[in-house]
C-alpha cells in the first residue's frame, strides 16, 4: 500500500489559529499561541516550552523570510507535531527589524528529527510563494487559512534530503582565479574549503586552506628536525610573492567527493563518517554547484536546531 503524503495542513487545526491579531509585541504573540495549544495538549509545560524555543532563538533565526517567524521547539513526551498559527496584519516586533504578520509555532516530538526539519523545510516553501504571507496574514477567519494549507500541494517528504540541509557557498574559485584571489577569498568568507568552477559553472575541482598550506610548505621541510631556518614563516612568504602570478588550477584537487541534491541525508552522515570530512559538495542533476553541507550544520539540524 502506498504510503499517504502529508502537508502541513494534517497537523494544523482551525482551532489553533488566530486572525485579527493587533498585539505589537511578538513575545506576548508567542505566548498566546503556546496557551493555545495547551489547552489542546494539556500536558504541555509552558514554561519549558517557552524556555526551550527562546534557547533555539538564540542560536537560530526564527525569522525565516520577510513577514514569517516559525518559532519552533522539540518537546519530550509529544507524540505527534503540534502547530498553531497567528495572524498579525500590521506586524509584530519579534527579535528582527522586520516585523512578524504570520507566526506559526511548530512543536515536535524531540525523538523524530526527520520530521521536525522536513516540516520545517515545507513551510518555508509553502510561505515562499508569491502573496502567501500576505495572505495569510489578513485572512479574516481561521478556516481560510485551514483551507489554504489544505488544498496546498507542499508536501513533507518521506525521509531527509541533501537539500534540506545544505546552505548555498559563501563563494566560489575560478579555475583563473589567481592564488592571491583565492586567498582573499578564504580570508573574506572565512571558509575552510571553496568549490572550484569553470566559465560555464561546472565544477572542476576543490580547493581548501590545507591545500595552501601543503602549497607552501613543501613536503621535504616536513621532515626536518630543525625548524629553526623557518621560524620566520619562509615558505610562506615565497609563496605569497608569486602569488599573483600562480593560478588556482594549478593547486586544486580534481579527486573529491561530492552528493546530489536528492541523496538521502543518512547517506550524508555515512559519507562524513567513513572519510572523516568536516563538508560536503552538494551538486544538481547537471553537475552544477547547490550548496554545501557541513558536518556542524548537520548534527545542528539533526539534534537540536
Amino acid at each position: 500500500m502506498k504510503k499517504q503524503s502529508l502537508s502541513f495542513g494534517n497537523f494544523l487545526q482551525v482551532n489553533n489559529i488566530i486572525c485579527g491579531i493587533e498585539e505589537a509585541d511578538g513575545k506576548v504573540v508567542l505566548e498566546k499561541l503556546i496557551t493555545l495549544l495547551k489547552r489542546h495538549f494539556p500536558g504541555l509545560d509552558i514554561d519549558f516550552t517557552r524556555s526551550e524555543i527562546e534557547a533555539r532563538e538564540a542560536l537560530y533565526p526564527t525569522m525565516v523570510a520577510p513577514g514569517l517567524a516559525i518559532p519552533h521547539a522539540r518537546i519530550p513526551g509529544l507524540n505527534e507535531p503540534l502547530a498553531a498559527i497567528a495572524c498579525i496584519p500590521g506586524g509584530c516586533d519579534f527579535g528582527s527589524d522586520d516585523k512578524a504578520k504570520v507566526m506559526v509555532l511548530l512543536l515536535t516530538p524531540v525523538d523524530n528529527p526527520n520530521l521536525h526539519v522536513q516540516m520545517l523545510s515545507a513551510l518555508a516553501t509553502a510561505f515562499a510563494k508569491d502573496g502567501v504571507t500576505e495572505g495569510v496574514a489578513k485572512a479574516a477567519a481561521p478556516q481560510e487559512v485551514l483551507n489554504y494549507f489544505t488544498a496546498d500541494s507542499t508536501v513533507i517528504p518521506d525521509y531527509l534530503k541533501a537539500s534540506d540541509l545544505m546552505e548555498k557557498f559563501p563563494d566560489m574559485l575560478q579555475e583563473t582565479d589567481s592564488i592571491l584571489d583565492a586567498v582573499k577569498k578564504f580570508a573574506l568568507n572565512r571558509a575552510e574549503e571553496l568549490p572550484v568552477v569553470d566559465d560555464a559553472g561546472d565544477l572542476r575541482g576543490v580547493l581548501s586552506l590545507a591545500d595552501l598550506f601543503n602549497y607552501s610548505l613543501p613536503e621535504h621541510l616536513l621532515w626536518l628536525e630543525d625548524l629553526s631556518p623557518i621560524y620566520e614563516l619562509q615558505p610562506f612568504s615565497d609563496m605569497l610573492k608569486t602569488a599573483d602570478e600562480s593560478k588556482v588550477a594549478d593547486i586544486m584537487r580534481e579527486e573529491f567527493l561530492s552528493a546530489n541534491v536528492n541523496d538521502p541525508a543518512v547517506k550524508l552522515a555515512k559519507i562524513f563518517l567513513m572519510n572523516k570530512l568536516s563538508q560536503l559538495i552538494i551538486v544538481d542533476d547537471a553537475g552544477k554547484v547547490a550548496g554545501v553541507v557541513t558536518l556542524k550544520n548537520f548534527s545542528a539540524k539533526v539534534f537540536w536546531e
